[in-house]
Formats: C-alpha cells, structure tokens, sequence
C-alpha cells in the first residue's frame, strides 16, 4: 500500500514543479514584452503635427486612402556629423523628400519624389519654439523644414500637391544607415562605376550587397554617376527602396523574434514621426495595413519639373503634369502612363558610356547638403 502511495505523490511533486516553472516563463515572458514595450515606446520621438496646423489644410480622404510624408533629414549633429559627406553647419534641411499614397483597400502605394531643389511658395509656419516664420515666394522646398521644421515641410507639401498628409515620418543620415544594418544590408545593381569622393562611394559595375554606411552612400552620391543632377540621385533612392522591401520580405521577421526585436529597436530609435504614429500599437497598425506592398506593389516616380526660369539650378514643377500627378493619387487613380514613361533614367542602370562628369542641369549645383 505505502508504495502505491508514493507514485501518485511523487507524479504530484513533479506537476507542481512543472506547474510553478510554466508560471515562472510566463512571468518573466509577460515582463519581457513589458520592457520590450516600454523601451520600444520610449524610443520614439513625435510631432503634434495637428496642433501645430490646425484646420486650414485639405481634407482627409474619406475612402480610406491615405498619404504619409517621408523625409530625411541631412543634419549633421550627433552621429550624423561623419556621414555621407557635404556641410549644414547647424541647420538640417529635407535632403530627401517622398509622398507616399497608400490606395483605397492597402494594396499597393505610389511614392513621388520631390525634388529638392524645386522652387515653391512656402507659406507662413510657425517653427517648433512657436516663432512664426515668414512665408517665401519662390523659395526651395527643402528650405522648409529648414525653416520651420516638420510642421512648415508638411504644410508647404500640402500647399504644392493640394493632398492632406495624414503622417509624417522623418529618418537622419545614421538612423537610415542603423536600419540597413539591422536588416542585414540591402542590395544595389549598376552597370557603371560609381566612384565618389564626396560621399566615399567605390563601386564597380555589377550586382554589390552594401552595409548601412555604403547604402547611405549610395543614396547621397550625385557627382559619381550620371549627369550629377539631384534627379538622378532621386533615381538611385527609388532603387534603395524597393530593395529594402525586398530585403524586408526576406528577412523572416515573425519567425525571428531577435531580428524582429533588433530591428523594432533600431527603427523607433531613428524615427520621427507625427503623434497618430507616436506609439508601438501605432506603428504595428501601419505596418499592418502595409505589409500587402512589396517591389511589385510600389509605383515610384519624380514629380515632372522644368529648369526654373533665370535659374539654371533650380527647377519649378512642369505644368499640366505635375497637377495632373497630384489630381490622380487625389482621385485614388493609378498615375497617367505618360508621367510614367517620361520618367528620368536611373544612371546606375544606364548603358555606360565613359566617365561621369557633372553638367550645369538643374541641381547639378555643389549645393549645400551635397
């Protein structure tokens, strides 16, 4: 009898066990995710960009479309003062500057770049200190945030396209770099040599996997390919997105909680966002609403421009197209095939035909940013 007795008392002792270790994974899981949580929403800077502008700006879309502008900053503070080359001083302007039109049901999204160079009407702002700053005719897009910081970029982008940005979303020189990184780098084609002292770029022609440092390169060169125009930089920046959608795609996110959390890490840590997208929940939601769009999904093309008028190194959107453009993402439609064909060349892709010389074109200027 007393050894019968002692089996079942036993099986007990081990269930306990057994019993007390699950509770304890689940504890110590349940405070993981708490401090994941804590430190992801803590990494995330945001901008009331609401507040800031009130109610004088277009209409929201009600089919459920919708708009996010993604800048990148070329201030050198911080990390940033070793990077990619060039020279702000204590300022930073919009050195990279995309709408993205997310379509009615989420299936795919068409980004157009704005030149930086363009001339616009910038608008009154008032800057982040509350300081009002003046509007400008005819003055440089990148200049407003510049100016005014994300608040005046949004503004004078709403102002340009007559599209209500429902986000905004900004990354530095060494937050893009720490993102490639984390996704374990991204890779690039050209069929020429691209040979840059400026940005420290050395590639020769072919297929070439790049670190975060050689990617931020990539998307900064201008005087190493091409005619050295802003343009064709623009085109090299649509090349490093798909890619990195690509890479996104391949990374195994959700079957890889280290890399899932390495790169939830890094990103809260080089963003900036509007305060609708300043939280974890917030940005998983967008993430979720996105992840139908890779490569195939994404439409990119340059807003149509012209050489401005009496300034050769400047450009002013080309008209009808550029309204035409905006009318269309407005509309939910895709973008007229015209605006697509008239597109300008990728020069990492162009046939080679010798060295690369900078022209006088438009934005091909030593600007300031590089």
């Amino acid at each position: 009898m007393a050894e019968h007795k002692r089996v079942p008392n036993r099986r007990r002792k081990v269930l306990r066990v057994a019993a007390c270790a699950f509770a304890a994974l689940v504890v110590l899981g349940a405070g993981a995710a708490g401090y994941a949580y804590f430190r992801l929403n803590g990494n995330i800077k945001s901008v009331d960009i609401d507040a800031r502008l009130g109610d004088a700006r277009p209409p929201a879309a009600t089919d459920g479309s919708f708009n996010i502008l993604v800048l990148g900053s070329d201030s050198r503070s911080g990390e940033n003062g070793g990077l990619a080359g060039g020279d702000t001083g204590d300022t930073a302007r919009s050195d990279t500057a995309m709408v993205v039109h997310v379509s009615q049901d989420h299936s795919r999204a068409d980004v157009v770049s704005i030149p930086r160079d363009t001339l616009v009407t910038r608008p009154e702002c008032t800057d982040a200190t509350g300081k009002p700053v003046p509007g400008a005719k005819r003055a440089m897009y990148n200049s407003a945030f510049e100016s005014g910081g994300a608040a005046c970029a949004v503004k004078t982008t709403e102002l340009l396209t007559g599209l209500r940005m429902d986000h905004y979303l900004q990354i530095d020189f060494a937050g893009f770099a720490r993102v490639v990184d984390a996704m374990g780098g991204a890779t690039v084609t050209t069929t020429v040599a691209i040979h840059d002292k400026d940005s420290g770029l050395d590639l020769a022609p072919g297929e070439h996997h790049l670190d975060g440092r050689q990617a931020l390169a990539f998307v900064r060169t201008r005087h190493g390919v091409g005619d050295g125009s802003d343009l064709g930089r623009i085109e090299l920046q649509k090349q490093m997105v798909k890619s990195l959608l690509r890479q996104a795609g391949g990374v195994g996110l959700f079957s890889n909680p280290v890399k899932l959390w390495s790169i939830g890490d890094t990103m809260t840590r080089s963003v900036t966002t509007d305060s609708a997208l300043g939280s974890v929940n917030d940005l998983v939601g967008l993430v979720q609403e996105l992840k139908g769009i890779g490569p195939d999904q994404l439409g990119m093309v340059t807003m149509p421009v012209v050489t401005a008028p009496g300034d050769p190194n400047r450009v002013v959107a080309q008209q009808p197209q550029a309204d035409r453009l905006w009318g269309a993402l407005k509309a939910d439609r895709p973008i007229p095939q015209d605006i697509v064909s008239a597109q300008p060349e990728n020069p990492a892709t162009a046939a080679p035909t010798g060295s690369a010389k900078p022209s006088a074109g438009p934005s091909a200027r030593a600007s300031v940013g590089g």
